[in-house]
């Protein structure tokens, strides 16, 4: 199922076609270099020129020496997104070099799906003509600086880079002569797999600046004892045994370190707020026996900068090293990261006239707040900035989980952050792309995956089905576009249905071997039957049976409101007792998230709601957050939430007319954030686990509900689309 269909292919000429590298097996951490055919001449520069092109896994690309763009936007390969690019300022008359490098990790993570193939597809028309295609004229080789055996970052990204500076040229030149390269292999037509459909890019491309360098905290020390074949724990290990010191600084931002051999300069750099971003340095005078690695960190603990150990849970390791040659030189990164901080490390020996000048380059989805929120509350506006700072750091090509661990597009952290976008611009695009790849990648018996695009089968997050569920709803209400949720009937009746068979006789649903449930760092009980997973199926129902109602979909309205209203009666003979809503049958925990479910779901009787809802607010209201990132809890006592699922929490207090409450919640816990200085929200309430990272868009939803609560502006807005849709 893809609704934008295959609407590139139908643009593309016979001559386009994919190519790859000499070699086919070229797919393991491979840097594939291409050079348009030295026989392009143009007559004349065109008066408008639009270039089409996508890669498998990633592209950079260069015209006449001059960098133009990166991409695509993450897609899955049978449905692979296409970029279109002006070009018309790169071109010139006589001859002109297109130069594309692309890499291949080899292997899938939570932003790529792996398919055994590589390859570049590219199309350049002008004035309405075809000037250049992708074909076997074309010169290709395998980049030979790039080391291919690297660890990987971890399952959510793919290789660090090892560069050895000294097998780089200047490839991408227009003068650079290609002869001894080979002819690029053709790999396949338009329309075959993997690549079987072509579809525009869905989002805006991104806008990347170089940022102001603020002054760095600088340190010598000696090479640690550790191997150095481990830039990660080389450069983690200097860090922590080097001494402050000021290097000295020229003039435009250079360093000129003095370094004998066995000694390590650093150089640390704080942006002040998460970025997707990299440090590239320029380097004049270099003696060929230098290292430089570059290292990302998100956060502070006590005064001291965290770096990631690989041997937590994450098993993140984000550090780039370049062994340098002789002379004068740049150090760029092939790939974005994501940070806070910057950590450069300068091995040496160093030659007399060495220095460095270091820059840092970011990249941005081209948002405007086009729905500014100012409450006239110093304390509720500075909430407001912080959540605004965390969804435009957490917006790249789709909605990503963070910038610094995981730039990963999980499908149940969209529903927040669609509405704080909204909220924020009305900009629905990113919305309608995660509903759209969530279908793209369903599972052949209708599950919905995890992480977008993903293949990542530990991470079969089944509750997120559901999310989608509502992502569908939220869109059809907000566009009103009737046609793309019609086309998406089948995967939602299919989805909704391959659950169904889950049940139990009582009407209760169980996991799927080998799927998670839910995520949520809070401890409450994963025992099943379990009340929060099936409150959410029945959240899903629900609100799939209304969304079948508004579409005439009568058939398909009956039979879920019919599973929902049997499995009302089954959560509740289930889960409630005592005046609680426990998250198992045994009562081993009870949560806010279920008691608000149950509250959504009118599962919760109208008597009940208040009492209900003053034992939730209590519980946000204090202060103790000692439990949340451990499996320990205090019995007895109701569980406390993620910052995440605090949107159910608030949507339903919001729906019982609690806006007070609501309100008193976010000025005490993202108020708290907001007086500490944190430029943008948590994972969770307490971070200090290893990888715990302290920017998350999906915590950043009170943006949303403040607006929702004293913009009646907008208010008014959300019930005009509703009503349109």
């Amino acid at each position: 199922m893809t609704p934008l269909g295959n609407m590139v292919t139908d643009r593309l000429h016979d001559e386009t076609v994919w190519i790859g590298s000499p070699h086919p097996f070229d797919l393991h951490e491979a840097y594939l270099d291409f050079r348009s055919p030295p026989s392009w001449v143009l007559s004349a520069a065109p008066g408008a020129a639009r270039l089409l092109i996508t890669a498998d896994s990633r592209y950079r690309l260069w015209i006449n020496g001059r960098f133009v763009a990166r991409g695509p936007a993450r897609s899955y390969p049978q449905a692979q997104s296409v970029d279109d690019i002006d070009v018309t300022a790169y071109l010139r008359p006589g001859r002109n070099v297109l130069a594309a490098q692309v890499y291949q990790p080899g292997y899938s993570h939570f932003a790529y799906v792996h398919r055994g193939a590589a390859g570049l597809l590219a199309q350049l028309e002008g004035d309405g003509q075809l000037l250049l295609a992708t074909g076997s004229t074309w010169r290709a080789r395998r980049n030979p600086s790039f080391d291919p055996n690297v660890p990987r970052i971890s399952i959510y990204g793919s290789g660090v880079e090892e560069r050895r500076l000294r097998r780089e040229d200047d490839w991408t030149d227009p003068a650079y002569d290609d002869g001894e390269w080979d002819a690029a292999r053709v790999v396949a037509p338009p329309g075959r797999a993997p690549w079987n459909t072509l579809q525009p890019r869905a989002l805006p491309l991104l806008q990347e600046k170089d940022l102001l360098l603020p002054d760095p905290e600088m340190r010598l020390g000696p090479a640690p004892e550790t191997s150095r074949d481990d830039a990660h724990r080389f450069l983690r290990q200097g860090w922590a045994t080097a001494r402050p010191v000021p290097i000295p600084r020229h003039d435009d931002g250079w360093y000129a370190p003095a370094l004998h051999e066995g000694r390590c300069a650093y150089w640390l750099f704080d942006l002040g707020r998460d970025v997707t971003c990299q440090a590239w340095v320029e380097i004049e005078g270099a003696g060929g026996q230098e290292t430089l690695s570059i290292s990302y960190a998100e956060k502070k603990r006590d005064g001291d900068l965290v770096l990631s150990d690989p041997d937590t849970y994450c098993r993140v390791r984000m550090t780039d090293r370049f062994y340098l040659r002789p002379g004068d030189q740049v150090a760029e990164p092939f790939a974005l990261r994501g940070a806070r901080y910057l950590l450069l490390q300068l091995t040496g020996p160093i030659a007399p006239n060495f220095r460095l000048r270091p820059h840092i380059r970011a990249s941005h989805y081209p948002l405007q707040i086009t729905r500014p929120l100012d409450v006239d509350d110093p304390l509720l506006d500075e909430v407001i900035a912080m959540c605004e700072r965390t969804v435009q750091a957490c917006l790249q090509d789709g909605f990503i989980d963070c910038t610094w661990r995981e730039a990963a597009q999980w499908v149940g952290d969209a529903l927040p952050q669609s509405l704080s976008l909204w909220a924020m611009s009305g900009d629905l695009r990113p919305l309608r792309r995660v509903i759209e790849m969530a279908a793209q990648g369903a599972y052949d018996d209708g599950v919905l995956p995890g992480v977008l695009p993903g293949e990542v089968h530990a991470y079969v997050v089944v509750d997120y089905n559901f999310t989608w569920v509502e992502l569908l709803s939220l869109y059809h209400e907000l566009s009103g576009d009737e046609a793309f949720v019609r086309d998406l009937w089948p995967v939602l009746r299919k989805m909704l249905g391959r659950f169904h068979q889950d049940r139990r006789d009582d009407g209760l649903i169980l996991s799927q071997t080998g799927r998670r449930l839910f995520l949520d760092w809070a401890p409450l009980s994963r025992r099943e039957p379990n009340a929060v997973y099936n409150l959410r199926y029945l959240l899903a129902l629900q609100t799939a049976a209304a969304l079948a109602r508004a579409l005439g979909h009568t058939d398909d309205a009956q039979t879920w409101q019919a599973r929902a209203e049997r499995l009302q009666k089954a959560v509740r003979d289930a889960f409630w007792r005592d005046g609680r809503w426990n998250d198992d049958e045994q009562g081993n925990t009870y949560s806010q998230l279920s008691t608000a479910l149950a509250l959504l779901t009118e599962t919760a009787t109208p008597q009940e709601a208040p009492a209900l809802q003053e034992a939730i607010i209590a519980r946000s209201l204090d202060d103790d957050d000692v439990h949340v990132v451990s499996d320990e809890h205090t019995a007895g006592e109701m569980v406390l939430n993620s910052p995440f699922m605090h949107h159910y929490i608030f949507e339903a207090l919001r729906a019982g007319g609690r806006e007070d409450a609501v309100l008193g919640i976010i000025r005490r816990r993202w108020g708290r954030w907001a007086q500490a200085g944190e430029p943008t929200t948590w994972e969770n309430w307490n971070v200090d686990f290893p990888d715990g990272s302290v920017c998350h868009a999906f915590s950043a939803h009170p943006r949303y509900h403040l607006a929702m609560i004293l913009d009646e502006e907008l208010q008014q807005d959300a019930v005009a689309e509703g009503a349109r849709a």
